[in-house]
C-alpha cells in the first residue's frame, strides 16, 4: 500500500512563514497531479494549490504570491512554502498525490492525515 505524511506545521506569527513537506511512502513506481488542501473550522476543505506532474501550478486567489508549491519527482515529494502567513490560514492542512503503484497498474488518489497551521500573535 501507499502513504502521505506531512509535516512542517505549527504555529506562526503574522507575517511569518512555514514550510509544509508531504513524503510518499510504499510500494511507488511514480507520483502524478498534487496537491495541498486546507479546512479551517466550520469551513469546507479547499484548494490551496496543485501541481501536475508535467509541472503546470495553479493557485487559490487568496494565496497567490504569498505560496508557492513544488515537487521532487525522484524523492516522491510535494511542498508547501507559505509566507507572509495572515491569520486567515491557520487551518489544517492536507496533500493530495496521484500515485501509481510499483506495478503500473493501478493509481491511488491518496490523501494524507492532515498537519496543523496556525497563525496568531
Amino acid at each position: 500500500q501507499v502513504q502521505l505524511v506531512e509535516s512542517g506545521g505549527g504555529l506562526v506569527h503574522p507575517g511569518g512563514s512555514l514550510s509544509l513537506s508531504c513524503a510518499a511512502s510504499g510500494s511507488i513506481l511514480r507520483i502524478g497531479n498534487a496537491g495541498w488542501y486546507r479546512q479551517a473550522p466550520g469551513k469546507q476543505r479547499e484548494l490551496v494549490a496543485r501541481i501536475t506532474s508535467g509541472g503546470s501550478i495553479n493557485y487559490a486567489e487568496s494565496v497567490k504570491g504569498r505560496f508557492t508549491i513544488s515537487r521532487d519527482n525522484a524523492k516522491k515529494m510535494v511542498y508547501l512554502q507559505m509566507n507572509s502567513l495572515k491569520p486567515e490560514d491557520t487551518a489544517v492542512y492536507y496533500c493530495n498525490v496521484l500515485i501509481l503503484n510499483r506495478a503500473g497498474s493501478t493509481w491511488y488518489d491518496s490523501w494524507g492525515k492532515g498537519t496543523q497551521v496556525t497563525v496568531s500573535s
